[in-house]
């Protein structure tokens, strides 16, 4: 585990082709056995692979940004996480998924990267008429969207580590 720790990396390249669904699974539950606040289990997880939504959010995602690009670097699956927002820990919660996720992703040589503005998604009209139509209600806030898929080249070499980031007593 330490190893994958230290050589996990974020993939901005993917092949088309989309995991097979029990890898796709595997990622999530590792998200949902994620250290939380007091075991309330804030996080939920919309595990997006038809093409035609992962475009949608895909183009809503890039709207916030202001830009006309695919902020999902080409990769067929995302896994979005949102959070109770009524749990005082759900910002954690909800980071520590997306990490175990990565770390799965990585795990099952999969590439990944932890793509921002689930927020802003979630927050527009469409975005919360996506959520909707899967019968999610409650007041969650997009933590983030981890794209997910076969990476298409080698990862970048790991980057040397800032100085003075530790302080023992």
């Amino acid at each position: 585990m330490y190893e994958k720790i230290m050589s996990r990396r974020s993939t901005k390249c993917y092949k088309p082709t989309m995991p097979p669904a029990e890898i796709i699974d595997k990622i999530i539950n590792a998200g949902l056995y994620a250290a939380n606040g007091r075991n309330w289990q804030s996080p939920i997880i919309v595990a997006v692979t038809d093409k035609a939504m992962r475009d949608r959010i895909a183009k809503l995602n890039a709207a916030v940004m202001g830009a006309d690009i695919d902020p999902f670097y080409g990769a067929p699956a995302v896994l979005i996480v949102l959070a109770d927002k009524s749990k005082p820990t759900y910002v954690y919660d909800g980071s520590l998924a997306m990490g175990n996720m990565m770390l799965a992703a990585h795990a099952l040589d999969l590439g990944s990267c932890w793509i921002h503005r689930a927020k802003e998604v979630f927050e527009s009209e469409e975005g919360k008429e996506i959520l909707r139509s899967l019968g999610i209600e409650g007041d969650y806030e997009g933590i983030g969207n981890l794209i997910i898929g076969y990476p298409d080249g080698q990862p970048r070499a790991v980057a040397e580590r800032l100085p003075n980031r530790v302080y023992k007593i």
